[in-house]
């Protein structure tokens, strides 16, 4: 039986919540807007009623899946973890621990996938009747295998991790997985875009001319060192216009998405852009990746004096296979409960990497016309619930950001603006 020392899990769990503190405070900006705090543009001023009602009309059909699919993986993943006759669906699994593992981990996240799939497919065709996607249903539906298998795999390796490291160091396992944890999420994001991206998207180089030209100079401005512009073919899976800089070193690119490319004037591109090089001048990648490697620290600590507190009561040791279900079911509490922490640190690094783009590209009617392409071609609600933007909203709603656009010309107009 693993019994960890209570003392290395207390200080592991310590140390993670001090390191995560310490981070946030010194790496996200909490006050990134000149001027103080925003109150939305008025809805009416940017769209049609017309526009309004379809948004919204999608925006409700929305959450009612998505949260219904939430509710019902939820209520599948803890009645697998946490009861008795859950867990004995994992008690004959075939195999040594290092099978049994990965099958249990299938086996988890294939049910919560099958009896979630209804309101996939109901969230699909609202998708494809307010003309989100012209994606074909077989692709779509590689899409959805290919999520599944990458989410079993990479989660499979997470546990095997810390399995591996409770078989070896049975008293200070906590401490030694939780720092294994955190090095997984830095060398992810390393090679995220190398092994993963090319899963779900085709990629080719931005051809020479204008837009490429304008994009590196944007690049030189920022200072920040960009390897390639790539062309991603979102457009067959989506109408969502949008861009990114991905990785960090040596793997470090702007990917556009084609329909970016294509549908939008080039000023408008650009501000996209400049966009998502911020993010890479700030150096959020790795801001997400520390603050993420703390939280490794924190889930092991805690994991630990969970599980410790479930054996003395007859549950599952790290060396049964039933613990499975139980890690993934308190993973899935954990992260809907810290949902608005990692959100709200999100919104405040989206709204500095705004900021710095309007800064860069003094250009704020070009940031106001394509944050309403943006809101008309992907439907996103525009007046979201206030408490549904706190738990899930990992960007400032489109109206904020069209207020900061404005705030930021009057700012530039009055001579106020730093620069």
């Amino acid at each position: 039986m693993t019994v960890p020392d209570r003392r290395v899990a207390l200080v592991t769990t310590l140390v993670g919540l001090v390191a995560f503190v310490v981070l946030a405070v010194w790496l996200v900006p909490w006050h990134p807007v000149p001027g103080g705090d925003l109150q939305p543009a008025e809805p009416g001023s940017v769209f049609t009623p017309e526009q309004l009602d379809r948004a919204e009309d999608f925006a409700r059909q929305a959450r009612l899946w998505s949260w219904t699919s939430l509710a019902v993986s939820l209520a599948v993943a803890c009645w697998l973890g946490l009861t008795r006759r859950g867990r004995a669906l994992f008690s004959r699994l075939p195999g040594r621990w290092w099978v049994q593992v990965p099958l249990a981990v299938a086996l988890v996240e294939l049910l919560r996938r099958v009896v979630t799939l209804p309101f996939a497919v109901l969230l699909r065709r609202e998708r494809l009747d307010y003309g989100l996607t012209e994606q074909g249903w077989g692709a779509w539906a590689v899409d959805l295998l290919k999520g599944e298998l990458l989410s079993i795999v990479l989660t499979s390796l997470g546990l095997l991790a810390v399995l591996a490291c409770a078989r070896r160091w049975r008293r200070a396992w906590p401490a030694i997985a939780g720092a294994g944890l955190g090095v997984l999420v830095l060398v992810g994001s390393f090679v995220y875009p190398l092994a993963v991206e090319p899963l779900f998207n085709h990629f080719e180089p931005l051809p020479d001319g204008s837009l490429r030209t304008a994009i590196m100079q944007l690049a030189d401005e920022e200072g920040v060192t960009v390897d390639d512009v790539l062309v991603a073919d979102a457009s067959r899976r989506t109408t969502t216009l949008n861009a990114y800089v991905s990785g960090f070193g040596g793997t470090r690119r702007v990917v556009v998405y084609d329909n970016l490319v294509d549908d939008l004037p080039q000023d408008e591109t650009l501000s996209v852009v400049a966009h998502e090089l911020a993010h890479a001048r700030h150096g959020d990648v790795i801001t997400g990746s520390l603050l993420g490697a703390s939280g490794g620290l924190v889930a092991a600590g805690l994991l630990s004096l969970v599980l410790a507190r479930v054996r003395r009561r007859g549950g599952p040791g790290l060396t049964d296979p039933a613990v499975v279900p139980l890690v993934l079911a308190l993973v899935a509490i954990a992260s809907l409960v810290t949902s608005p922490v990692s959100n709200t640190i999100s919104r405040q690094i989206e709204t500095r990497a705004d900021v710095d783009a309007l800064r860069t590209t003094r250009d704020p009617d070009a940031f106001i016309a394509m944050q309403t392409q943006l809101g008309l071609r992907s439907l996103n609600d525009p007046t979201p619930p206030a408490w549904s933007q706190v738990w899930f909203g990992s960007h400032p709603t489109g109206l904020t950001r069209i207020a900061l656009a404005e705030r930021m010309r009057r700012l530039e107009a009055d001579g106020s603006e730093p620069d």
